[in-house]
């Protein structure tokens, strides 16, 4: 059988619209790719999506504060402490929490002849699961939450003066006072008693529109506020002092109280005011190194 001939050019033709093909096939599904229904729009949602905040871990909390701080907001009553036990009440007890970079926490206490005082300290660091919402704006709707709980009215800030005292503030109005009856000297309440009435002298240091009265404060954090309220029982009277600030994306909250078994002595606000907000500073400085 005679051969067919082979043609040069027929040959080239044929490789020519392959290559434009196969050009045309990629060029399309690149630009396919990198339209408005691919990547490219996934790279606009992250683009707008939150920030997530400053902290991603959390400090030993009992380790926290410093060991002259603590002694200062735990007084005795004159009676030496042994080395055993000023370690074991200065070193605290760190709460059971399940996840450490989410939340943690410490408690000391010291019990004297004259009473008891306790100190509480809870750092919470808040992630926003909304990629709409930073993890700053999620921390902030929760601050705000513990504000409008404790009642702290919005612009209510003061800046009591340094020799500020209860004795300074007007006595002829009613105390910031509640009643547990049957709460115990550390603070719990037996079978949920009802209030009883109280022969508390009266709390001029708490009252409205006294620079101890609980308020915003300034320059803690992002946000802070102070709460001090004073609480009779069948056993004593003891003063809560409670300081809430938020730095980024962290909430701070410091429980201060002091239990005195003498009704008659009531627990200053000065004094537990100006430890409670003294402990902040100087964790919020520790944050922000």
């Amino acid at each position: 059988m005679p051969r067919k001939s082979f043609v040069p050019g027929a040959a080239l033709l044929v490789t020519a619209a392959l290559a434009a093909g196969l050009t045309g096939c990629t060029s399309g599904s690149a630009t396919g790719t990198g339209g408005s229904d691919g990547k490219g729009s996934g790279a606009t949602a992250s683009a707008q999506s939150a920030q997530p905040g400053r902290y991603q871990t959390l400090p030993e909390a009992c380790g926290l504060p410093s060991r002259n701080t603590v002694r200062a907001m735990l007084p005795g009553d004159d009676q030496p402490l042994s080395q055993a036990d000023a370690a074991k009440i200065y070193a605290g007890r760190a709460d059971i929490t399940y996840d450490t970079d989410r939340r943690v926490g410490c408690q000391w206490t010291r019990e004297t002849s004259e009473g008891t005082r306790h100190l509480t300290l809870d750092i919470q660091r808040v992630v926003s699961y909304n990629a709409a919402v930073s993890d700053d704006d999620r921390a902030q709707e929760i601050y705000t939450g513990k504000q409008q709980a404790a009642k702290i009215p919005a612009g209510s800030s003061s800046s009591p003066s340094a020799d500020a005292s209860p004795k300074d503030a007007p006595t002829n109005q009613p105390s910031d006072q509640s009643t547990d009856k049957g709460a115990d000297a550390g603070g719990k309440k037996a079978n949920g008693g009802a209030a009883a009435p109280s022969a508390t002298p009266s709390d001029p240091g708490a009252t409205p529109g006294s620079p101890l009265a609980p308020r915003e404060l300034e320059n803690l954090g992002d946000a802070a506020f102070l709460n001090d309220k004073l609480v009779t029982t069948d056993s004593g009277v003891h003063r809560d002092v409670t300081v809430v600030f938020r730095t980024s994306n962290v909430i701070v909250t410091i429980t201060y109280d002091q239990w005195s078994v003498d009704k008659t002595k009531l627990p200053e606000s000065q004094e537990l005011q100006d430890k409670a907000r003294s402990l902040a500073g100087e964790l919020a400085d520790h944050l922000g190194e």
